[in-house]
């Protein structure tokens, strides 16, 4: 008897396009400052929901600290990643602002909350080396 197959649920289909596509974030408060409450955290979890729903992404996995949050995102192909960086900073740097304003002022000046760098790492699919190695046993043309 032969095993089951299962499909994965993380293979999207598109009408031209199939694909899995993730990316692990980290976003570091304005000068590394200790900014981020326990309540905070589970409200920046909120917000980054809304807009990854927003891009038709999906927020798989989130966790933080006091200075800084790290998320892994189910994105599509038609989706930027750097306008959704965008848009994950600033909606929730705006909210955050509006919401916890003698908070967030007590700990960051200059009307921003993230540091203006963050870091974005492609993630899923098999190891490079495999990848480069099945490219490299492709056949040519002859």
């Amino acid at each position: 008897m032969s095993p089951r197959w299962t499909p994965n649920p993380d293979v999207r289909t598109g009408r031209h396009v199939v694909h899995t596509l993730h990316v692990h974030l980290v976003f570091v408060t304005k000068y590394r400052r200790n900014a981020i409450t326990d309540a905070m955290l589970t409200r920046i979890e909120e917000i980054m929901r809304e807009v990854c729903a927003d891009f038709e992404a999906e927020l798989k996995q989130y966790n933080g600290a006091h200075d800084h949050v790290h998320l892994l995102v189910h994105y599509p192909p038609t989706v930027q990643l750097s306008k959704l960086v965008n848009s994950l900073k600033g909606v929730s740097s705006r909210r955050l602002r509006q919401e916890y304003d003698n908070h967030v002022r007590h700990h960051l000046w200059g009307g921003h909350f993230w540091s203006g760098s963050y870091y974005a790492g492609s993630c899923d699919g098999p190891p490079l080396t495999d990848i480069k190695l099945y490219i490299e046993n492709q056949q040519r043309p002859v």
